[in-house]
């Protein structure tokens, strides 16, 4: 996807021009078309956090939009003609630690270089400290239609646990200011599992999150990465690896909690972010910025991951992607089965084999797998399917 997480995988090499397969540009435009702008930029760096992330550049981090826009003109001359863009999310990081300025002007240039479809979700996430009333305003003024507020919980000694930065209660004042600014949408993310965390504390942040009335909410539960602060306190013994029947029970009162806003992928709740929709889905989007993927018509390639690295080659002319590779019709299968199943409109069957059949079958038996109310001829996951939904696709996807 778009995010940058974790070592970026081995690959082929891509031309210094970005040139793609003309297979791959055959087939852009079948599939929604959006962008990727990753922001690699934080005040701090959260101790679970293994994303693409660096608080020491502020050299980089004033001309970063200049750098960015650079990638945007070096796609229209690869992709050449595209449909307009769909949907545009900025991620981090924290995208609003750059002025709203700077993120306008990328928002800009996406619709000077593609064009911006009629209706296009554009989206930015933020810290719900990284902004205020005014910078709200000028986010929406700039073109940005939905936000996305890292809330992760509303207890303060979760919050310490985490390392976020800001108090309880900020995240519902934001979610106000964005409403008053003109957001159409307004997303709430929430972690649990933290050390020390009891059920009471993930209750309380459901409950808080639900009474600010966003329109979505996702709710992750804490992965422990290697390479990160939480790894290596977790390898001392400093504190416990996540429970999985913890995990499973706070699960559980996610949804319970938030069935009103009504779930459409396992994680998620509420009005559905159309490009996340558009990567559980296969569809195609540029990624710019360091480490960012992308993908366009069965080619995935991913930039190069340090600022100053990412920001010499586009300086030099060439393009900022380090490795590539290109899906086989197995792997582009395997991924359907892979991402689709996660999605409350279910997989479509046809794409399994026989074995992955006979264990959708079973599956159905055991109550983990139904009918899928919104597509014919698909399956989709139960909750207690959702529960299971890693032992279930290993099974789906022989």
């Amino acid at each position: 996807m778009g995010r940058v997480p974790g070592p970026l995988p081995d690959g082929e090499p891509v031309p210094d021009e970005g040139t793609l397969p003309g297979d791959a540009l055959e087939r852009l435009g079948r599939k929604p078309f959006g962008v990727y702008v990753h922001v690699p930029f934080c005040r701090t760096r959260c101790g679970y956090c293994d994303f693409n992330t660096y608080t020491d550049l502020d050299g980089l981090q004033s001309s970063y939009a200049e750098t960015v826009a650079r990638e945007l003109h070096l796609a229209r001359r690869v992709l050449g003609q595209t449909p307009p863009v769909e949907t545009v999310f900025i991620g981090g990081g924290t995208p609003t630690l750059l002025p709203s300025a700077d993120l306008g002007l990328v928002l800009r240039t996406i619709d000077e270089v593609f064009g911006l479809a009629p209706g296009a979700e554009v989206t930015t996430e933020a810290n719900p400290d990284s902004v205020d009333a005014r910078s709200l305003e000028e986010l929406r003024a700039a073109g940005f239609t939905r936000i996305s507020l890292g809330m992760q919980s509303a207890v303060p000694h979760v919050l310490a646990a985490l390392d976020r930065t800001h108090t309880p209660g900020r995240p519902e004042q934001a979610v106000a200011e964005a409403r008053r600014a003109g957001f159409e949408q307004v997303s709430l993310d929430l972690i649990y599992g933290a050390p020390g965390e009891s059920d009471a504390d993930w209750q309380t942040s459901l409950d808080v999150a639900l009474a600010a009335e966003p329109t979505h909410v996702s709710a992750y539960a804490l992965i422990v990465e290697e390479g990160t602060q939480l790894g290596a306190q977790v390898r001392r013994g400093e504190v416990p690896m996540p429970d999985d029947d913890v995990l499973a029970d706070r699960y559980l009162m996610a949804e319970a909690s938030l069935s009103s806003l009504g779930w459409y992928e396992v994680s998620n709740w509420g009005e559905p972010c159309r490009h996340n929709l558009a990567y559980w889905q296969g569809g195609d989007w540029w990624g710019a910025g360091p480490g960012a993927h992308s993908h366009v018509g069965g080619v995935r390639w991913w930039n190069a991951k340090h600022p100053a690295a990412y920001a010499q080659r586009l300086a030099a002319g060439r393009s900022p992607a380090l490795a590539r590779e290109v899906l086989t019709a197995e792997d582009e299968r395997v991924e359907r089965v892979l991402l689709e199943v996660r999605l409350r409109t279910g997989l479509k069957l046809d794409v399994l084999r026989r074995p992955g059949l006979a264990a959708a079958a079973r599956f159905v038996e055991d109550g983990l797998l139904e009918r899928a109310a919104h597509q014919q001829g698909a399956a989709v996951l139960t909750l207690r399917g959702r529960l299971l939904a890693d032992a279930v696709v290993r099974d789906l996807v022989d």
